[in-house]
């Protein structure tokens, strides 16, 4: 009976670091588009800076993980529990490193007068970022049906994303002298459409953390 409730302590303290990678990606994505917007190349830095909390983070669940799995052996849902918590802790890292990337562009565009309001862009970020929100929710309570609408979330960043290349290769006709901040802006516009992919990768992991299936949102 020590041994389960050692067990389920250390899948709590698993899911807890998840849940703070999460709040930490959810913040950088966010600092990412506001120094984008202001041109606030302080903010950039700052974003790379702290991004190793992040790596960091994915590193002890990964290792806690392994532990778990050569220590204790769990079967069924809970060995789920722990094979999903890896899964997911790689997608929340691929996204903060997004945020890392819109951070980049934003120090290669530097003080440069945005060509274009930044409407589409900033849609797309908090569609991804209520993905993000809704995708820990389910993972936290298990919710399947919570898990789906993450994934129906995703086609409206890709229809977000389509517009936006479209409206930046038609601008790229006529100011060929801004083709540098023409392609970052590009650039972040796919960094938001992939950091939407992975939150809908993370319900594709919560379906299969409950039904103990693969089951592909994308399609």
């Amino acid at each position: 009976m020590v041994v389960r409730e050692k067990f389920h302590g250390e899948l709590k303290v698993l899911r807890e670091k998840l849940l703070e990678i999460g709040r930490l990606t959810e913040e950088s994505l966010t600092k990412a588009i506001e120094a984008l917007e202001t041109k606030n190349v302080d903010l950039a830095l700052e974003i790379i800076d702290e991004d190793y909390k992040v790596d960091n983070l994915e590193e002890e669940i990964n290792d806690l993980a392994i532990w778990l799995i050569a220590k204790q052996q769990p079967v069924a849902i809970d060995l789920r529990r722990v094979v999903v918590a890896i899964k997911i802790a790689s997608d929340l890292e691929r996204m903060a490193d997004f945020a890392v990337n819109i951070a980049k562009s934003t120090i290669r565009i530097g003080e440069e007068p945005l060509i274009k309001p930044l409407e589409h862009v900033k849609q797309m970020h908090t569609i991804s970022v209520d993905m993000l929100s809704k995708c820990l929710t389910a993972y936290q309570e298990e919710d399947v049906l919570l898990a789906k609408q993450v994934a129906e979330m995703d086609d409206k960043v890709d229809d977000l994303y389509g517009i936006t290349i479209k409206e930046l290769l038609t601008l790229a006709q006529d100011e060929k002298g801004s083709m540098n901040q023409i392609t970052q802006l590009m650039f972040v516009g796919r960094y938001l459409e992939r950091a939407a992919d992975h939150a809908t990768n993370i319900g594709e992991s919560v379906l299969y953390l409950v039904k103990g299936k693969r089951y592909d949102l994308n399609e």
